[in-house]
């Protein structure tokens, strides 16, 4: 004996009513735990990781730190080296630029190459300089002037409670390089003489 056949297609709507509601609950449950749990019990959950990242952006925009900038020479280099700003209040995630001031007191070609430093310590690795004279070497000649630029960013992640950065530079005379340059001038200085 077979069933009719309107009971198999009563039976198959229901199943899936049955489904899609069981299907619409499991997406309703999560706001109406949420509801549950901060309007009537007063618990406030645990925010989610877009709202903390969200957070976190609109702090760091608002938030200004110090950078301090210092600089100084190795006794063996007979150069005037100072930042041209002392201080900079920045907003981390921004590019910002300073320069510092060389000059060489000698009557020779001197070459020198810096040696960066941050502190505190753990903050060197939420500071990037993008552009930098410590790079490569720096040749000045005798009496030579130059402004040196230095453009950084100060990561948005920098430790909250790290409210001051310092940005110092040592230079240092390059013997080999120095060397080089002053042999290179002095051949370019003497003529050679005829065959």
């Amino acid at each position: 004996m077979s069933t009719p056949e309107p009971r198999k297609s009563a039976g198959l709507t229901r199943m899936v009513v049955v489904a899609i509601g069981a299907f619409a609950l499991t997406f309703a449950l999560v706001p109406l735990y949420r509801i549950a749990c901060e309007k009537v019990f007063g618990i406030r959950l645990e925010r989610t990781a877009a709202e903390g990242v969200g957070e976190a952006r609109a702090t760091a925009a608002k938030r200004v730190i110090t950078v301090q900038f210092d600089g100084g020479v190795n006794s063996k280099l007979p150069w005037d080296f100072s930042p041209n700003q002392v201080t900079m209040q920045v907003v981390p995630g921004e590019q910002y630029e300073t320069t510092y001031h060389a000059r060489n007191t000698s009557q020779r070609t001197v070459v020198g190459s810096a040696v960066p430093s941050v502190a505190p310590a753990r903050a060197s690795g939420y500071f990037s300089k993008t552009e930098c004279f410590c790079f490569t070497a720096q040749t000045l000649k005798a009496g030579e002037v130059r402004e040196m630029p230095v453009r950084f960013i100060v990561d948005p992640n920098l430790p909250a409670d790290v409210k001051t950065i310092t940005l110092s530079y040592t230079f240092f005379k390059n013997d080999a390089l120095t060397a080089q340059a002053q042999g290179t001038a002095q051949a370019v200085a003497q003529p050679k003489a005829a065959p």
